[in-house]
């Protein structure tokens, strides 16, 4: 007995010995607030992170939507306060989404803009207060700088951890979908994008574009440039007021050591790319698990026909009672069995093969063998589990990047698109047996997923593999180009070009000079020999 106590006592011994060299071996990371989606991709990285033996601490608001400081976590949590309720929140994401799916197909481009100006003003509002609550109380401020962080991981949609980063003089891990209207990865990383066949994001463009495509291409990456001179104005001063020097929030940005593309090339179009930009695509994608006894009963009484998956997504809890009537009797007229996420009132015309449901499973659903379609608003999140399970789409896209998004999907051979405001029951039925009995959507649905998994390793491995590179190095400068060091002018080589300009019409200048000189000497000569002849 004596002898296995020992035993037991050395073997816990080494165990601490084991598990403090691991400890000691972490990083400690500071995590920035983000919402939403972009939330649902940033747990999956910080949990690996945990396992990793790092030390991962989150800021929280006190006022969020998706993020509370008061669940059990794996990681800890550092609240800060904001001036402003949940409820505003809510209230501006439902008048947000009001404009969104009911009013902008019957507004005029001038009225789109106008109220779409607005709610980016009242968005980045929200954005200040939050950086208010960090950056200029004392009190947060003070653990930061105590906290010894070695690197700061942020979803820069809410703006400021550049800006922390650089006060705490740390290194700086961007991980991001893209950054819609600002282009921060073309004007601040850098990037190459090219309007000739790089589309803008939010443009509805393809990489195959016609002339007319181009010009329009051209033109909005102008007008991107437009909005982002004048939100990065706000910042700037917002930022040159809290470090007390003027400070560029684009000079900032570009410091970002890695910069994390939550896509990768099963859904975006091919284009050129930096060392420091990696592109991750399906983070959050794992195996689908057995389902519920209820589900999985429901889905085998489909037989061969199979089922069909409906969700709009977290933040879409229900349509108009005349939409919801349209969509319940286009899904009542195919063969499948429908599993229709949906939180309204039960549509009238809902057919005896469909059940709604408050939340479904929709990973393990869409990895189920008896899937034969799953529509979806277009978010990345949903789209990219599709692609990981080989599932063809019918998109329905409200807001923000999932209009773009299901035109690459389109694009790719692998969804069809509907216009919720202009949907008929007759649409709906006919796209999804279209989708679902035309065999090149499920061709293309499964070439995008085998392209998914073709890589060398996993989109999360490579995720924290290049947050950990960071760590390792204290930073990654060595991948930043040169680039950022330039003007816009010698970016583009308007110098040497003005150079090389000038240096021709100077040598035009000076043949011209010759040749009127010598012109001038052999008519003079002309001129003496003729007098002489006289």
């Amino acid at each position: 007995w004596t002898g296995d106590t020992m035993e037991l006592r050395l073997s816990a011994c080494i165990l601490l010995v084991l598990c403090a060299t691991w400890s000691a071996n972490g990083g400690n990371i500071l995590v920035w607030y983000t919402e939403g989606s972009h939330w649902i991709n940033m747990k999956p990285v910080l949990e690996t992170l945990v396992d990793r033996g790092h030390q991962v601490t989150v800021l929280v608001p006190s006022s969020s939507l998706y993020m509370n400081a008061n669940e059990p976590s794996r990681f800890r949590y550092e609240p800060f306060n904001v001036s402003f309720s949940k409820d505003a929140m809510q209230d501006f994401l439902e008048e947000f989404l009001r404009f969104s799916m009911y009013e902008i197909d019957y507004m005029s481009y001038w009225e789109i803009y106008i109220r779409f100006s607005e709610i980016i003003k009242t968005q980045m509002q929200f954005s200040i207060q939050y950086l208010d609550g960090v950056v200029k109380s004392e009190v947060v401020m003070k653990k930061l700088k105590e906290g010894n962080y070695d690197l700061l991981l942020a979803d820069p949609i809410y703006r400021g951890s550049d800006l922390v980063a650089d006060i705490l003089g740390i290194p700086l891990v961007f991980s991001l979908r893209f950054s819609v209207a600002y282009n921060w990865e073309r004007h601040c990383g850098q990037m190459p994008a090219p309007p000739s066949f790089v589309p803008g994001a939010m443009s509805k463009l393809t990489d195959k574009m016609d002339f007319s495509e181009r010009v329009w291409n051209f033109l909005y990456y102008a007008l991107q440039d437009i909005a982002m001179s004048h939100i990065f104005g706000k910042v700037d001063r917002y930022y040159s007021d809290v470090k007390g020097t003027p400070t560029s929030a684009c000079e900032l940005m570009s410091k970002a050591d890695i910069w994390l593309i939550r896509t990768y090339w099963d859904f975006e179009f091919p284009r050129p790319f930096l060392p420091n930009f990696k592109y991750v695509g399906g983070i959050h994608c794992r195996p689908a698990k057995p389902l519920p006894e209820d589900l999985e009963e429901f889905v085998q009484s489909s037989g061969d026909d199979g089922i069909v998956i409906f969700t709009l997504g977290s933040m879409i809890k229900n349509v108009t009672k005349e939409k919801a009537n349209m969509i319940a009797s286009g899904l009542a007229q195919i063969p499948q069995k429908v599993l229709w996420r949906y939180r309204g009132e039960k549509p009238a015309t809902l057919g005896a093969n469909t059940r709604i449901y408050d939340w479904i499973p929709q990973n393990d659903l869409l990895g189920h063998p008896k899937t034969r379609a799953f529509i979806t608003h277009g978010g990345t999140n949903g789209i990219y589990e599709a692609i990981y399970h080989g599932v063809p789409m019918v998109g329905i896209p409200m807001f923000g990047d999932q209009p773009d998004n299901m035109v690459h999907m389109k694009a790719k051979g692998a969804a069809v698109i509907l216009n919720l405001n202009f949907i008929t029951t007759e649409d709906l039925r006919d796209t999804i047996n279209t989708v679902i009995n035309d065999k090149s959507y499920k061709e293309n649905a499964m070439r995008l997923s085998s392209i998914h998994h073709d890589r060398p390793m996993s989109a999360l491995e490579e995720a924290v593999f290049w947050i950990e590179f960071t760590l390792r190095n204290k930073g990654a400068k060595h991948l930043r180009v040169q680039a950022h060091e330039l003007t816009w002018y010698q970016y583009h080589s308007l110098d040497v070009l003005g150079f090389f300009l000038t240096i021709v019409l100077l040598l035009i200048f000076i043949f011209i000079k010759t040749c009127s000189f010598c012109l001038h000497r052999c008519c003079v000569r002309k001129g003496k020999t003729k007098k002489k002849a006289e």
